[in-house]
């Protein structure tokens, strides 16, 4: 699986900026140093199980979340949900919110034509 842990970090990024938290907030509340947080962000670092532990346990994210849909870019773009899924978590919670009102407004259009 290509780029794992910049899609990792990507994903902590995500979630460290809806629960409004700075890099040093959450290498507080995780025990870690905030320049891991920054090196795991960018995908420079490989996280153990632990640290990660620690980081969704400071976020109050189950690791399950964490690691939902992680397919390799190659499956991804044949995955149209998981695409979507991609490009909303990279979106603050408001934002999220308005695209899931987008679908769900565009969904019972569709519906309605058939």
């Amino acid at each position: 699986m290509k780029n794992l842990g910049e899609t990792i970090g990507k994903r902590i990024r995500s979630y460290r900026v809806q629960a409004q938290l700075s890099q040093e907030a959450l290498a507080e509340r995780a025990g870690v140093h905030p320049t891991y947080i920054g090196q795991l962000e960018r995908g420079e670092k490989n996280a153990t199980i632990e640290s990660i532990a620690k980081i969704t346990a400071a976020l109050q994210l189950p690791l399950s979340k964490l690691f939902a849909h992680l397919e390799s870019s190659e499956e991804q773009q044949e995955d149209i949900p998981s695409v979507c899924y991609q490009m909303i978590l990279q979106q603050p919670e408001k934002k999220q919110k308005a695209i899931l009102k987008l679908l769900q407004d565009i969904v019972a259009v569709l519906e309605n034509e058939e």
